[in-house]
């Protein structure tokens, strides 16, 4: 059944809870999507049942997770009950329900997700994969450095116009999910290849042509997240890296150096730009099995 046959009254709540979520919180249209497909689909199976949404409580909520549990895994009904979640919250907020139906509903236990994410030594080949004596080459080595120096997720690296670099500083002013911007150090390596590429590489590349991006193609437009990606899995087998290689790979080796190095969980998670600290937690469970390894191979009893 399709959201047309929803009643006008839950497609209406779906609606206005939606536009309070990208109002708020700022959400990507995929992630929005997933809310409303959540939802619609409940209210899609309420109707076979006769109630609407704002007419649940927690036995009709339990209900409809048993007819999904068999046919979906676990991530998903995880994500579903997140949705419900979030949506009766926000109904109990709004005083459009007495009592939250998804109260005492528990999420299926996942298995530990782990990001991955590269050593030391295969970090410093892929950063050293491009050809800097061409401007391209000099452009990619800025963007790796960059991307690795600052822990930057790719959309944030693409979106950099040159005047929220402050070579001066040494910071970089990055623009998040939500729109939030952070301000995040450089460091020497970075601030020394990104100084290298607007002296030597950039104005070759542009050819005369106008962009306020900082890192431009031979087009003259700003890089896309797609051409990076391409790139950075051509430099992974330039470096010999044969694991899986997305530019988020960097990120997480990024937050996992770091701790591995000391640095406290929470200066990481405001470099990181995350907004709970839960979700940078995950890096940490990285650090210690490095730890572990580190143990075991140079302790006498390891």
């Amino acid at each position: 059944m399709s959201e047309r046959l929803l009643s006008s009254i839950d497609s209406s709540h779906i609606d206005v809870f939606i536009d309070h979520l990208w109002l708020e919180d700022g959400l990507s249209k995929n992630t929005l999507e997933s809310y409303r497909l959540d939802l619609t689909t409940f209210a899609t199976w309420l109707m076979t049942q006769n109630k609407q949404l704002l007419g649940v409580d927690k036995a009709d909520v339990q209900e409809y997770l048993a007819v999904k549990f068999p046919l979906s895994k676990p991530r998903s009904i995880s994500r579903l009950i997140a949705s419900l979640r979030r949506f009766y919250r926000y109904c109990l907020r709004e005083a459009l329900i007495a009592v939250d139906p998804t109260v005492q509903i528990e999420s299926p236990k996942l298995p530990r997700s782990l990001p991955k994410s590269l050593n030391e030594e295969e970090v410093e080949a892929l950063l050293n994969a491009p050809n800097v004596n061409e401007p391209a080459g000099m452009r990619d080595k800025a963007m790796l450095e960059l991307l690795y120096a600052c822990g930057l997720r790719v959309s944030e690296l693409v979106s950099i116009k040159t005047t929220e670099v402050s070579l001066s500083d040494s910071v970089v002013r990055v623009t998040g999910k939500g729109s939030k911007t952070r301000l995040v150090p450089m460091g020497e390596n970075a601030i020394e290849w990104i100084s290298r590429y607007l002296k030597e590489a950039r104005r070759e590349i542009m050819q005369n042509r106008l962009c306020d991006a900082l890192f431009v193609t031979n087009r003259g437009d700003a890089m896309t997240r797609q051409a990076f990606w391409y790139m950075i899995k051509r430099y992974a087998l330039v470096a010999g890296i044969h694991k899986h290689m997305s530019p988020h790979v960097l990120r997480h080796a990024f937050a996992t150096h770091l701790l591995n190095h000391g640095a406290d969980l929470r200066v990481v998670q405001m470099l990181l730009g995350h907004s709970d600290i839960s979700t940078t937690q995950i890096y940490t469970y990285l650090a210690r099995e490095r730890l572990k390894q580190l143990h075991s191979v140079h302790h006498p009893r390891g």
